[in-house]
């Protein structure tokens, strides 16, 4: 599995992790939801679960779900400060659509997922 955190993303996660000391990491996934069907997660992760894949970059542990591995699986992700805004940005590989509003997205229909 391949995932690559820009430099302004693991400044950010890093600040993410430091308010929370007892972080097993940061949950990185995707959920169904949107009108095109998947949405990123990004969160502090409690707990590394059975089923979990952990990636060590620079210090952040990053914890991917099982089934979300076919989903973010050569994604590169940064962080963007527009004006008054700052968000995650992914670059995924996958991705075959997204909705207007650039909430969610589709990817091509798998038998593992």
């Amino acid at each position: 599995m391949n995932i690559q955190l820009t430099s302004a993303a693991r400044t950010r996660m890093h600040s993410f992790l430091a308010a929370s000391p007892g972080a097993a990491g940061v949950r990185f996934g995707v959920r169904k939801t949107g009108c095109s069907g998947y949405a990123y997660v990004v969160e502090i992760a409690d707990q590394v679960g059975e089923g979990d894949r952990v990636i060590d970059q620079d210090g952040i542990k990053l914890v991917v779900d099982r089934k979300s591995i076919p989903f973010v699986d050569g994604t590169e992700v940064d962080f963007v400060r527009q004006g008054l805004n700052a968000s995650f940005v992914f670059r995924n590989p996958n991705v075959t659509g997204e909705c207007g509003c650039g909430e969610s997205f589709t990817v091509a229909e798998r038998a593992d997922a």
